[in-house]
C-alpha cells in the first residue's frame, strides 16, 4: 500500500519494546541481537511478573546497558496491553518510532535496519511473512496453513490488501500511534494486530510490507490459543460488518 506523496518527516530515537512472560531463556540473546545490529536503538522490556523470573534477567541487562529499559506489569495482561503501556511509555519519553518484536527469537534484529529504512516512507512498516521474498522457517504446514488462511480472512472481511496483517514484527512512527485511540484498543493476540493495521488503514496512512524470515522459536512455549484464535475471528468479523453498514449508511446519504 503507498501513498501519493513519500513522508518525509524525520523518524527520532527508536525505542524497540519487546513484551515478556516467561521468556528468561530467549530474553538475553534477543536483546544483544538488538543492541548489535542497530546500537543506536534503546529496548523497552514490558514484562508481566513471568514466575521463571524473566523480570530479574530483565532488570540486570537494564544496569549494564543504560539503552535498556524495563516496565514491571502486575501481572499477565496480554500482549496488547502490554504493547500499548510500552506504546505510551516511548511517546511520553519523545522517542519518534516504536518496534513491537517478540522475545522468542522469531524475528530477526537483522531485518530491523531494512524496516526502519522503510518507515522513511510509511506510517507502518510490517515485517512480512507472506510477500514475496518472505518465508516461514520450522512450522508445522497446519500451522502455516492456519496462518494464511487467517491473512485472507482479514483482507476479505476488512477489505485490505495486507498481506501478513497478523504479523507481530512491525515499526510505527510515532505521530501514527497517536491517531489510532489507543485507549480505546481492547483486542489481544494477533487481533491486536489486525486492529492496529486496520486502524492505520482507516485513517489514511500507508503501510509497507518488507520480507522477512520468521523462525519459529526454538525454546520455550508458544503462547497461541483457541480463545486467541476464536477472539480474531469473532472481532474481524464485527469489524467487517460494521464497515460494510457504515459504507451503506453513508451510499444512501449521498443518493439522498
Amino acid at each position: 500500500m503507498t501513498s501519493s506523496e513519500p513522508l518525509t518527516a524525520p523518524l527520532g530515537p527508536v525505542a524497540v519494546i519487546i513484551p515478556t512472560y516467561n521468556e528468561r531463556d530467549n530474553l538475553e540473546l534477543i536483546v544483544t541481537r538488538v543492541r548489535a545490529s542497530v546500537p543506536s536503538v534503546d529496548v523497552l522490556i514490558v514484562d508481566d511478573n513471568s514466575p521463571d523470573g524473566t523480570g530479574e534477567i530483565a532488570d540486570k541487562l537494564a544496569a549494564s546497558d543504560t539503552r535498556i529499559h524495563v516496565m514491571h506489569r502486575q501481572g499477565k495482561s496480554g500482549l496488547g496491553t502490554a504493547y500499548i503501556a510500552g506504546f505510551h511509555w516511548a511517546l511520553d519519553k519523545g522517542y519518534g518510532v516504536m518496534v513491537e518484536m517478540d522475545a522468542d527469537g522469531s524475528h530477526d534484529p537483522a531485518d530491523l535496519p531494512k524496516m526502519l529504512a522503510a518507515l522513511e516512507s510509511a506510517d507502518l512498516v510490517i515485517g512480512s511473512r507472506y510477500v514475496p521474498g518472505g518465508t516461514v522457517v520450522n512450522w508445522p504446514k497446519s500451522r502455516e496453513a492456519l496462518s494464511r488462511g487467517a491473512n485472507v480472512y482479514v483482507r476479505l472481511m476488512l477489505g485490505i490488501s495486507v498481506h501478513d496483517a497478523t504479523g507481530g514484527y512491525r515499526a510505527y512512527r510515532a505521530d501514527t500511534l497517536r491517531g489510532l485511540g489507543l485507549d480505546d484498543v481492547d483486542s489481544q493476540g494477533y487481533c491486536f494486530q489486525i486492529d492496529l493495521t486496520r486502524r492505520v488503514v482507516n485513517s489514511g496512512g500507508t503501510v509497507t510490507e518488507v520480507p522477512i524470515t520468521f523462525t519459529e522459536r526454538a525454546r520455550g512455549a508458544s503462547k497461541m490459543s483457541r480463545s486467541i484464535i476464536i477472539e480474531a475471528l469473532w472481532r474481524v468479523a464485527r469489524w467487517g460488518v460494521a464497515a460494510r453498514l457504515l459504507g451503506k449508511r453513508r451510499a444512501a446519504k449521498t443518493a439522498s
